[in-house]
């Protein structure tokens, strides 16, 4: 059984429907995806606290997603502080183009990493 939280860095509040942002720290939402066997189980979506940010927004917003245990994140674009910060907390991430579908993403990521 593997178990997978999943966060791509999103536009609006729109699940699996949504797209991916074109930047990871000024994401207007983040979709969490919980994966068991390849499977969705669950999706929620969570506002980015530091979407608005003129500077910085990436190590608050790396900060949210360590909180809510997230094991992988998908995004169009990750700085490097963010970059750095994920891989501090052993969290793997994967750039895919921006304004591809989520579940779309998802299925991309997975079928590269089997």
């Amino acid at each position: 059984m593997r178990k997978s939280r999943i966060a791509v860095a999103t536009k609006k509040h729109e699940g699996l429907e949504d797209v991916v942002s074109e930047v990871f720290g000024k994401a207007k939402t983040f979709t969490i995806v919980d994966m068991k066997d390849g499977e969705v189980k669950n999706v929620q979506v969570v506002d980015n606290p530091a979407a608005s940010y003129e500077y910085g927004s990436g190590p608050v917003a790396v900060k949210t997603l360590v909180d809510l245990k997230v094991d992988l994140v998908i995004a169009g674009e990750l700085g490097p502080g963010a970059s750095s910060l994920l891989e501090h907390y052993k969290i793997h991430h994967v750039s895919v183009a921006p304004n591809t579908k989520v579940a779309d993403s998802i299925k991309e990521v997975f079928k590269t990493k089997n």
